[in-house]
């Protein structure tokens, strides 16, 4: 029979134990201790969660108390040398450090660039390397993870991050080359490996998700030398898993590397099955990946029922292993929770999909029971696709009434700028923020209980009015130039609109990370969507009647609200996302009738929904552009239309980041100390931009001479009548004195900029 394996699970737990843990520490509330104590309850639970789902191996060592990339840059004391002076004397506090920044001591340790998980909405911590960068293996996470599964009766199997995508994870600081790194590192993975051998590992499942990218001679050669290195040294047997797309022009290289077994993504690239069994050696294991690790749909069972029959023909069942097409980190823990739903019969969540797993390979053997859940599946997937549920007549008539004539704003950029001028009256080198304010313990407590039905409607809507109210008074304070009335009545931003759209629904416990104890529950988009009525006019319109200053309208973009969502899968993601950008340009019409003049529609996903090979960007591009601009183009020239992207690389993309035709674009840069500019001066970006000058993921409050520092930077590139003086990202994560200081300082830094100007 073919085993069923597993990937990775999600860490945060089922009510996000990991977020309430990591937070309380942080807070000094528990001590390390107590830390470590929920990290291992969790493990165990999950290992044991994953056996009754019908596991036969369990993974190790792809929990982390914050990101599994750096875990890696830490077990191989690829981290930079501050950091490791703090771990000497501070272990927990030095890791801790890397991810969130440290001042204290005479210390002070910024934190490092985090960026996007190929195309996923997770973030890891971006290693810094130099030329010169020594490695050593740095405690034993992975072996005694393996340890504590075994002794509690788990057939177990390692998973680390792979070498070569590792160093294309990394950056170095140097200019140096990262793969000329190789010749230091493979040693001590070797290591490594010949311990978990000691240990007692049979296999071990290495991840090179860079595998299934466009990949260049350079890298092409670093794999045949990396694996090459290593199969000359005693290691267990070695899985290296490839995952998020298929693996195309790169097959052959995945199947001559000197590894034991090779998973593919069946549900990415399903049609290349024959081609990989064509080129998989005689010898070796496959691993299928025939569910969705990045989806909550059920799977059709027929479908992968059909592709493990092909795979059967040519490969014997014992070398065939059935898993996800990635790790389950990208999806909830368990769809039982959520059995009030409407649409519970389609969801599967981590512990549904294990069990989908195990269907299918008691199905593969003829068992009954197995066969009818099989056939069971197929009438499911048609059932779903007919629903009333589903279709909405009137909202796919409107999108196929709908023409390019909706993309064009009423003239250039040029001829909308003088007339913003005119309307808005703002300084050069204007301040703003970029929209969420403080979710204090207050704001939260009061949204608690009037969803517990404790508060009454009118008193959570004086609650949030006086709210509002405050952050009015403290931005003009302040003296900031672009005011947003906070968001508190927000709890997402996406989820906030999601639920004031049909054809969405949501989980109560489907958490999933984001990063470190950031957790989002994203929506569920599982039929055509509509706006029945608007959704942030009457808290714009108020905000805007307590001041005399702009008001920002605050909007998630529609191609933010589709990656940030479990989004149908029966219909073109494109087809949706025109959906919900012609319900959100309903709502930027309705905000300008309102008097709202500087309108902000959120796009930090458009890079993360790049396509990860190259020949399928630029139709995505196109219809996400489209979709942007079919949002904004609504209003009429003197309303000021501003995007925020943050966490993202934009030289690849800063065409289509040009072609949304937005007013004024705010950026995250101040991890990386204003070179995402680059992309910007180098294409000569014609309209406002906002690098943020400082990072709201630290708790560190940077001093004006600091934001200064990075605004000479910018300046430099930026033309004066361009830049706009920002934070990299919302502020609903920090406390408000934090907010003050720090915004007194920014809005200092601007008028200094001014003075000199």
């Amino acid at each position: 029979m073919s085993q069923v394996t597993n990937l990775g699970f999600p860490r945060i737990g089922r009510r996000r134990e990991l977020k309430i843990a990591l937070e309380s520490y942080w807070k000094g509330a528990i001590d390390a201790d107590a830390l470590h104590a929920t990290a291992r309850e969790l493990r165990q639970r999950h290992w044991q969660l994953q056996r009754e789902a019908g596991a036969d191996v369990v993974p190790v060592n792809d929990f982390t108390l914050y990101d599994h990339v750096l875990d890696t840059a830490w077990l191989f004391g690829a981290v930079p040398s501050g950091y490791l002076e703090l771990a000497k004397t501070d272990p927990l506090a030095a890791y801790f450090a890397t991810a969130r920044g440290y001042k204290s001591a005479g210390r002070d340790l910024r934190a490092l660039e985090m960026t996007k998980w190929f195309d996923t909405n997770y973030h890891y911590l971006v290693p810094e390397l130099t030329r010169d960068q020594a490695f050593a293996l740095c405690g034993g996470k992975p072996i005694a993870e393996f340890l504590e599964a075994r002794a509690l009766g788990h057939e177990a199997r390692p998973v680390l991050l792979g070498p070569v995508s590792f160093l294309l994870l990394s950056k170095t600081v140097d200019g140096g080359d990262r793969l000329a790194l190789l010749d230091k590192l493979v040693p001590v993975y070797a290591d490594l490996l010949g311990k978990l051998a000691d240990a007692g590992a049979e296999w071990v499942q290495i991840d090179e998700p860079f595998l299934a990218l466009d990949l260049c001679d350079a890298a092409q050669h670093a794999y045949r030398y990396a694996y090459a290195a290593l199969a000359e040294t005693r290691t267990p047997k070695l899985l290296l898993a490839t995952y998020f797309s298929g693996l195309d022009e790169n097959l052959p290289l995945a199947t001559s590397l000197p590894a034991h077994g090779l998973h593919v993504d069946l549900v990415r690239a399903p049609h290349l099955l024959d081609a990989v069994l064509d080129h998989l050696p005689d010898d070796r294991v496959l691993s299928l990946g025939l569910v969705d690790g990045r989806n909550i749909w059920r799977a059709d069972l027929h479908a992968a029922s059909g592709l493990i029959k092909r795979a059967r023909a040519a490969v014997s069942a014992h070398r065939l292993q059935l898993a996800p097409s990635c790790s389950l980190l990208h999806v909830p823990i368990d769809a039982g929770m959520e059995s009030a739903l409407e649409i519970h019969p389609w969801l599967a969540f981590a512990c549904e999909k294990i069990a989908e797993l195990r269907t299918l390979a008691d199905a593969a053997e003829g068992d009954t029971a197995a066969l009818a859940a099989v056939a069971a599946s197929r009438e499911l997937q048609k059932a779903r696709r007919t629903s009333k549920l589903v279709v909405n007549p009137g909202v796919r008539e409107r999108l196929k009434q709908s023409s390019t004539q909706l993309q064009r704003r009423g003239s250039d950029y040029a001829a909308r700028k003088l007339r913003q001028a005119q309307t808005l009256a703002l300084p050069v080198y204007p301040t703003t923020t970029i929209g969420s304010f403080p979710q204090t313990a207050e704001v939260r407590h009061a949204r608690a209980a009037y969803r517990a039905g404790k508060l009454s409607e009118s008193e959570y809507q004086t609650f949030l009015e006086n709210e509002t109210a405050q952050a009015v008074r403290i931005q003009e304070g302040l003296d900031i130039d672009v005011l947003v009335h906070g968001e508190f009545e927000r709890n997402d931003m996406v989820e906030y609109f999601g639920e004031q759209l049909d054809g969405f629904v949501f989980t109560k416990q489907g958490w999933v990370q984001s990063y470190g104890s950031r957790c989002v529950k994203p929506p569920i988009i599982y039929g055509d969507v509509s706006r029945p009525r608007p959704m942030t006019v009457a808290w714009s319109r108020y905000a805007q009647s307590l001041t005399k200053r702009p008001m920002k309208g605050m909007l998630t973009g529609p191609v933010t609200m589709l990656q940030w969502s479990f989004v149908r899968d029966d219909q073109s993601r494109a087809e949706t996302c025109k959906q919900i950008a012609l319900a959100l340009r309903d709502e930027v019409v309705d905000l300008e009738a309102a008097g709202i003049r500087v309108i902000q529609i959120d796009e930090p996903a458009l890079r993360e929904g790049l396509p990860l090979r190259h020949k399928d960007r630029d139709a995505y591009l196109a219809w996400a552009v489209a979709c942007f601009r079919i949002a904004a183009a609504g209003a009429r020239d003197e309303t000021q239309i501003h995007s925020h992207m943050c966490y993202a690389e934009f030289n690849d993309i800063i065409d289509a980041v040009a072609a949304m035709d937005a007013d004024v674009i705010s950026i995250e840069t101040s991890r990386s100390r204003m070179e995402l500019l680059e992309a910007f001066t180098k294409f000569q970006y014609p309209s406002g931009i906002g690098p943020g000058v400082y990072d709201i993921h630290s708790p560190h409050v940077p001093e004006q001479t600091d934001m200064l520092e990075l605004l000479y930077k910018a300046r430099t590139r930026l033309k004066p009548d361009q830049l706009w003086i920002n934070p990299d990202c919302g502020l609903k994560t920090r406390d408000w004195p934090e907010v003050k200081a720090a915004l007194s300082a920014m809005v200092g830094a601007a008028k200094a900029l001014r003075q000199e100007a």
